[in-house]
């Protein structure tokens, strides 16, 4: 009896901290959505990813999953609880958005097709390129009137950031939601496949 009382009480003290969980992590609190782990840390205790990884588990069945985001966009073979701890944790979509799905987030498909571009250049130039040349860039693949506003959304929705000194880089939504080489991949293959028509 008191082994089943036990389990019982375990579960109902997991799935509190799990709804505690979700609530920190799907509703923006901050500047940013997400939430840093020492956050979660405070909130559910010192074994959060325990927690994270069943909440992950539950998502997967709804094609979403937790993220990590290490500082700067570092990766982090094996995370230590110190390096979780400064860590910044999103929900995301598992898979990918299909074409009807893309059309519910209301971007058009070339201003998709622009932050491709912009984010496959920066992350080809390392990770920091003057705004002026992703502007120069962008001018050959949409009208002129469309750049200027399209970095800026760029940069209102997290994907780009902009410095003092008027380079851009990739911002937090870039590295949370965004595989940079799957991108890189998928580009150079589809190069690669216009050329063999030539």
């Amino acid at each position: 009896m008191e082994r089943k009382q036990a389990r019982i009480t375990r579960k109902t003290f997991y799935a509190r901290k799990i709804k505690e969980a979700v609530h920190l992590l799907f509703f923006q609190h901050h500047r940013k959505p997400g939430v840093k782990g020492w956050e979660l840390k405070r909130r559910l205790g010192s074994n959060y990813p325990k927690m994270l990884n069943i909440l992950d588990n539950y998502l997967e069945k709804l094609d979403l999953q937790v993220k990590t985001i290490f500082e700067e966009g570092k990766t982090v073979e094996k995370p230590t609880l110190k390096h979780l701890d400064k860590a910044r944790f999103y929900i995301t979509l598992r898979g990918d958005l299909n074409s009807e799905e893309a059309k519910l987030i209301g971007w058009r498909i070339d201003d998709i097709a622009g932050l491709a571009i912009a984010i496959s250049f920066i992350t080809s130039k390392g990770g920091v390129v003057p705004r002026k040349d992703v502007e120069k860039l962008l001018r050959n693949k949409l009208p002129d009137w469309r750049v200027d506003m399209n970095i800026k959304r760029y940069m209102q929705s997290g994907y780009l950031g902009e410095d003092e000194n008027e380079q851009l880089y990739l911002d937090w939504r870039t590295r949370a939601e965004i595989d940079q080489k799957e991108l890189v991949e998928l580009i150079l293959t589809a190069d690669l496949k216009l050329h063999e028509g030539d």
